[in-house]
């Protein structure tokens, strides 16, 4: 999702009248017929500038996430948040980032035993495994190999308790 904000764009010596009205006269004997729509050329280029910004020059990027609770037992509801580049650079992200249940670097189980389930931060063991599994949560990047899943960058972790 691209976010865009539009500044206040303010000319000096214009006024919202004169920005709204595009028509410019010059009475006769003027010595400067290019001086009336002079504001309005530079509301134009003013306003070009502003939207210049938005669209494709927008590079936001996740760059770090963090989950809590950073241990927690069996039921339970893990909150991940989001580091982002740019404004605003703090989001809860636990209903649309990646979750999976995964080793301490990063990498999401593969064709592996797994041992809980995780979905929008709601993890659970699964009947008869006791023990502590890797949480993570972030965002999918490359697979580290045929059959090993795939490996989250940047991504969070934390720990649940199974009974």
């Amino acid at each position: 999702m691209v976010e865009c904000d539009l500044a206040k764009v303010e000319v000096a010596g214009s006024n919202p009248v004169s920005r709204s009205s595009f028509r410019s006269s010059s009475s006769p004997g003027s010595r400067m017929p290019w001086a009336k729509p002079l504001p309005r050329v530079l509301f134009m280029t003013a306003a070009a500038v502003v939207l210049s910004g938005c669209g494709s020059g927008n590079h936001r990027s996740l760059e770090s996430v963090s989950v809590t609770p950073a241990i927690a037992a069996s039921p339970a509801q893990f909150t991940a948040s989001g580091i982002y580049s740019t404004m605003p650079t703090s989001l809860d992200i636990t209903r649309t980032t990646t979750w999976c249940v995964g080793t301490p670097d990063g990498c999401c189980a593969g064709n592996i035993a797994i041992e809980a389930n995780v979905t929008a931060g709601l993890a659970q063991c699964l009947s008869g495994y006791t023990g502590t599994v890797t949480i993570l949560a972030g965002q999918p990047g490359p697979s580290p190999g045929p059959d090993l899943g795939y490996q989250l960058q940047p991504f969070g972790v934390a720990q649940l308790n199974c009974p």
